[in-house]
């Protein structure tokens, strides 16, 4: 079959490389064929050997020293760079002929939202099976502000890419359950949510309602899957997930 490409986004500290990880070491475990590619070309420590980095075609700390740019700039630098060399990059990933390639974008999530590199990388690959798996972080995501800010951002990055998106809730071993418990009332409840708003951030909310309703008359997906790379649970909800959308909810068996 063609390889099904798996975007990681999220903003800074989400969680999207440890999921990364965690998710090509459930997919090992199920006898799936998997690689990692790391699109971030600034980070300093992943945790984890990718099996194709950008980092070695690109990398924020050289390009910040040949071109004399701060780390934002050199950052934007590296990103236009990495598109023009991205079908190098794409044809060594397909070298791989791996079923599944799991991608771990940079933690400067805008990089990937809102320049036309990111479109670059959502194409280049001969596969057209592409998902974003977006990544809540769940320090914001516990305040009705941060999680609406974070449904926002969700939700523009779903209307830029013609791509399907699912929602996850990272690191749910670092909340409570009743915290875990209410962000999802919040997420699949707008009147819940709104009420919360309501007590804590007055007229804002009314721009936040009118966000909300607009979501829910669309149908688009709010309610996060709980997942935590570290105890390793939520792993099969994103698989099951690649399987409907791409496959008709069929349990595709390994080679």
């Amino acid at each position: 079959m063609d390889p099904v490409r798996i975007y990681f986004v999220g903003t800074a500290g989400s969680g999207k490389s440890t999921l990364t990880q965690a998710f090509k070491l459930w997919m090992d475990q199920q006898g799936f064929n998997a690689v990692t590619v790391n699109l971030d070309p600034g980070v300093e420590e992943l945790g984890y050997v990718p099996d194709v980095d950008i980092r070695d075609w690109v990398s924020v700390p050289q390009v910040m020293a040949e071109r004399g740019l701060g780390p934002n700039g050199a950052q934007i630098a590296c990103a236009d760079m990495a598109a023009i060399q991205f079908p190098e990059i794409s044809n060594v990933i397909e070298e791989f002929r791996a079923d599944y390639v799991l991608i771990d974008t940079p933690g400067q999530i805008e990089l990937f939202a809102f320049r036309e590199a990111s479109a670059v990388f959502l194409n280049a690959f001969s596969t057209t099976q592409s998902i974003i798996v977006f990544v809540l972080d769940p320090a914001v995501a516990k305040t009705p502000a941060g999680l609406v800010s974070l449904l926002m951002l969700s939700s523009s990055i779903q209307f830029r890419f013609d791509t399907p998106m699912e929602l996850v809730l990272g690191k749910c071993d670092m909340l409570e359950p009743e915290e875990i418990e209410k962000i999802l009332e919040h997420c699949g409840n707008t009147d819940s949510l709104l009420f919360a708003l309501d007590d804590h951030m007055n007229m804002r909310a009314v721009a936040a309602t009118e966000f909300l309703k607009a979501m829910e008359s669309l149908g688009v997906r709010m309610v996060p899957k709980p997942i935590s790379s570290l105890e390793m649970t939520g792993m099969n909800e994103i698989y099951r997930t690649v399987q409907m959308v791409f496959f008709g909810g069929e349990d595709l068996s390994p080679d």
